[in-house]
């Protein structure tokens, strides 16, 4: 029986999944990877780790699962999204990829507001996170290798090279450069000219669930596979969370609370709300779109914490749960933020603190400034007519019933935990992967058994409802204090 493999190309890491005909978990493996940060707002990565890291998954898949290896039929790709992957004339990187999280092009985004019709066109806000600044600032500030680039990547694209020797993107991870029109699933070349490119320098389209190439012979060798996979179009991290979820059908989605925090939401139109910075991306499923609400420090924040307390996020969670409710506040600012102010320049800050606060406390505020943003977010969704049903709840921060209970309470949204092991966007690569093979939507993209639902508690939402009145007064009140 055949199997599928998704790799999932992460900010702190690689994880690949290996199932089975059914769509069962055979296996994963995980890999590790660092972030540079050469000045402060800068966040880059080397491709070349990315691929280390890969192969070293597969690698690991091939010597311990040999049998399901040689029976690989489709691989899916997943991954980070925005990133910015330069390659010259050669398919050689020409610098270190400047990542979703890099706020160093603010200025650039704000200059091509003004001279392409992003909003319209592109259905988003331009945000410093997303591809198209990046290049404008790399052309700005580092001619030589704007001069010198032939193709830009996403980097989940740029393993695909590696892995097919094809230069394609799929429609859910492209949009989030801000060069696609979104309504028509295709590049546009006003957007593109407004960054000095053409298509020339960019990956051939498909959908997700296409095929877009198939595994290089040398590597069907190495990792002992019998025949030659399809390599699917794949999708960026949160549509390829979405297919693992079965949210690929208008109105379902989920939260996601890992480095960064999304509510997720599939639509059946292009249906923008630029004015509340919500993302509007294309889905990896054909003929389907998504509304994204996205705050940039989500787990990053309790991972600071931790850093700086020296306590175990763990254990900070059992400590926050303990604390007292105090009017410490928390702005989870800490790298910017997209929705709903699109401000990369907007700072983390505790407030309302006194000489009691102890690490409980502080965790407790960062937990529900967390809460807070989301709810923000999803009051930006509402506004652009989503209705927001239960959504699974996904990432690294799911795992604490107190933080899910307070974001539940915080954003009046129902909250479900699925039953198993949490492979997000690598299990809907590899359902993508699926798709590439033969198999259908319907068949492929099946949701997880509900494990249990947590559901908004009035009387909660109602104590924390003057916390989160001054929550929402501090963001302008710092901007402006620190302009």
């Amino acid at each position: 029986m055949a199997t599928h493999a998704g790799i999932d190309l992460g900010t702190s890491g690689v994880k690949t999944v290996l199932i089975d005909h059914s769509g069962a978990v055979i296996a994963d493996a995980q890999a590790p990877l660092s972030v540079q940060r050469p000045h402060p707002g800068w966040s880059e990565q080397d491709p070349g780790a990315w691929w280390d890291a890969a192969a070293g998954t597969l690698d690991a898949l091939a010597r311990d699962h040999p049998a399901a290896m040689a029976a690989l039929a489709g691989i899916g790709l997943s991954g980070q999204m925005h990133g910015a992957t330069l390659l010259g004339a050669d398919h050689r990187v020409l610098r270190p990829c400047i990542l979703w999280n890099d706020g160093r092009s603010a200025a650039e985004a704000a200059a091509l507001e003004r001279v392409a019709d992003f909003h319209g066109i592109g259905a988003n806000l331009v945000m410093p996170g997303f591809t198209a600044p990046k290049l404008a600032w790399v052309r700005a500030h580092e001619p030589e290798i704007f001069a010198a680039t032939r193709l830009v990547l996403l980097p989940k694209d740029w393993l695909r090279l590696c892995l097919t020797g094809e230069a394609v993107s799929d429609m859910s991870d492209a949009a989030g450069t801000l060069w696609l029109d979104v309504a028509g699933r295709r590049w546009s070349p006003a957007l593109l000219a407004a960054c000095g490119l053409s298509d020339a320098e960019m990956p051939r389209l498909v959908e997700g669930t296409a095929a877009s190439g198939t595994l290089l012979p040398a590597l069907c060798a190495r990792w002992g596979i019998a025949g030659r996979p399809v390599v699917a179009g794949g999708g960026g991290d949160n549509a390829a969370s979405a297919c693992a979820v079965g949210a690929v059908r208008p109105g379902e989605g989920f939260l996601s609370l890992g480095t960064s925090g999304v509510i997720f939401v599939a639509t059946a139109a292009c249906r923008p709300n630029v004015a509340g910075a919500v993302h509007m991306f294309c889905h990896a499923v054909p003929g389907t779109w998504h509304q994204m609400a996205v705050i940039l420090s989500a787990a990053d924040s309790l991972s600071w914490l931790a850093e700086v307390t020296g306590q175990a996020p763990d254990r900070l969670t059992a400590l926050a749960e303990a604390a007292p409710e105090t009017d410490a506040l928390f702005l989870p600012y800490l790298s910017g933020e997209r929705t709903p102010h699109n401000d990369a320049g907007a700072r983390g800050a505790f407030v309302g603190l006194d000489r009691a606060a102890d690490a409980g406390i502080l965790a407790r505020a960062v937990l529900t400034g967390v809460a807070f943003a989301l709810a923000d977010g999803a009051d930006a969704l509402r506004a652009a007519g989503t209705a927001i049903g239960p959504l699974y709840a996904l990432g690294g921060g799911a795992r604490s019933p107190f933080w899910l209970q307070r974001i539940a309470d915080a954003t009046g949204i129902t909250l479900r935990v699925a039953e198993g092991a949490a492979l997000g966007g690598a299990l809907g690569a590899a359902r993508l992967g699926q798709c590439a093979a033969g198999a259908t939507v319907g068949a492929a993209m099946t949701p997880p058994a509900v494990a249990h639902e947590i559901m908004p508690d009035a009387a909660a939402t109602a104590r924390l409802a003057p916390a989160r009145a001054r929550f929402r007064r501090l963001y302008p009140a710092l901007r402006d204090a620190l302009a």
